[in-house]
């Protein structure tokens, strides 16, 4: 259990309801919660024996939410590839080869890296995910573990529904409760109907979320066209995956009007990934709209390889300038609302805001950087959540607190070897890569897609 403090910054960013901006601000922290919430000065004349860290030329905030991810070593070798060709060639073939000790390595790179940019939550979509779940333990993020899953025979290179109830009888609720297991499937496609009808029975059974990748290309219109005569936010609801205790889909770039009025009723979030949809040439996702639906909207950086990496500031400045492009609209997608989009989805409850009761995940970022300069946290030249979303980069983070824990001070990894976890990926990765060569050489067409 962490000891109590008081953590105090130039400017508190609350993100409370009406965005509540505290010059001089500070948190009490007890036992890894919130406590209360005000000035320095009041908030340490009514603790006067309680240890206060002023992190000077900072601005206080809640830690982001990475609410679509991939852990992995391949950025920079799968490039310039549509979706389909990327899977085919490069992605679904290292699944084919993985081993747990190299997908292991894979999430200690990836929760590190999330955690020096101010990420204290992660849902990583992965295989052979104990390996996830213990990286995360150590280093002390939060993780939403959903087990990248294929069920059906033609497709065995992904984890089955087996490991992932193995997953959540093992690992949900542990490391104090930062890491929690949800049902996933990689795609609709990728399981048979008595797959899918056992991902929704899991989901149930357990009361987890459940997770999956659709609406992401084109392509899926046509084939959910061709199997069930519906789009495809219709068919998830006629099998059931909408009665789960909560529906995330990543991407949902081809959702239509209709279909966003539909699954705002059914209370479904997406998990938006502007760099990734640009990159894959995947389109633009309808974010305003589902916005002003009521859907429930947070931001993903999906994985590094389709992205290249985990900087979720970098993400939120796409998410703001990609919507303003899509309805030429320089008002469109305001700071503001990306900031809450990057802060909270679906663990609202525990996190997002600085409140009291509420988990202390809290970043402070640098002020005293070109980037932030000038910054005006009050008046009439107010700008603190432009700067946020438009100027700043993951390494401006000078600290991250994860459950009232210090994971990150003054921009270096405290829990965890940052060179020794760099090391043991480029230990391993030349093998990961040459068992994937030898598969393609004796595959050349890859491996099987729905498509085919």
């Amino acid at each position: 259990m962490s000891e109590s403090m008081i953590l105090a910054g130039d400017h508190l960013l609350t993100m409370d309801a009406t965005n509540s901006v505290i010059a001089d601000g500070a948190v009490l922290i007890e036992d890894g919660r919130i406590a209360a919430v005000g000035k320095l000065r009041e908030i340490s004349a009514d603790n006067p024996s309680t240890p206060v860290k002023k992190i000077a030329d900072s601005v206080l905030m809640p830690g982001i939410v990475n609410a679509h991810a991939h852990s992995g070593f391949l950025r920079g070798t799968a490039e310039h590839l549509p979706v389909w060709d990327w899977l085919t060639l490069h992605i679904n073939p290292m699944h084919r080869v993985l081993q747990p000790h190299e997908a292991e390595a894979a999430s200690w790179l990836c929760y590190a890296e999330s955690v020096l940019g101010g990420t204290t939550a992660v849902v990583d979509m992965w295989r052979f995910m104990e390996g996830s779940a213990k990286a995360a333990e150590a280093i002390g993020n939060r993780l939403v573990a959903v087990p990248y899953v294929g069920e059906h025979p033609d497709y065995n290179y992904f984890d089955t529904l087996d490991m992932n109830e193995a997953m959540i009888e093992t690992w949900h609720g542990k490391a104090g409760g930062r890491v929690n297991v949800w049902v996933g499937l990689e795609h609709l496609f990728y399981a048979d109907e008595a797959g899918q009808r056992r991902a929704v029975e899991l989901a149930k059974k357990h009361g987890t979320g459940f997770h999956t990748h659709c609406s992401e290309a084109r392509i899926e219109l046509a084939e959910f066209e061709r199997r069930y005569g519906k789009r495809p936010m219709y068919v998830l609801d006629d099998l059931g995956f909408f009665e789960t205790p909560l529906a995330m889909i990543a991407h949902g770039v081809w959702l239509d009007s209709a279909e966003i009025e539909f699954i705002a009723k059914r209370r479904v979030s997406v998990a938006h990934n502007p760099v990734s949809n640009m990159k894959l040439a995947s389109g633009i996702a309808l974010v305003g709209e589902m916005l002003a639906a009521g859907v429930a909207v947070g931001i993903g950086t999906d994985g590094e390889k389709e992205n290249n990496n985990f900087d979720m500031f970098e993400e939120m400045k796409v998410a703001s300038l990609l919507g303003k492009l899509k309805d030429l609209d320089a008002a469109a997608m305001d700071s503001w609302q990306v900031l809450r989009m990057a802060t909270a989805i679906g663990l609202d409850a525990e996190i997002g805001s600085i409140e009291p009761g509420k988990r202390a995940d809290i970043i402070a970022v640098r002020a005293d950087t070109p980037r932030m300069t000038p910054l005006y946290g009050e008046g009439p030249y107010f700008n603190l959540q432009h700067n946020l979303v438009h100027a700043v980069r993951g390494s401006d983070v000078a600290m991250t607190m994860i459950d009232g824990q210090i994971v990150v001070e003054d921009g270096e990894l405290k829990t965890a070897d940052l060179g020794e976890i760099i090391a043991e990926v480029r230990k391993v990765a030349p093998g990961l890569f040459a068992r994937r060569a030898a598969f393609l050489a004796e595959n050349a067409g890859g491996i099987r897609q729905w498509t085919d």
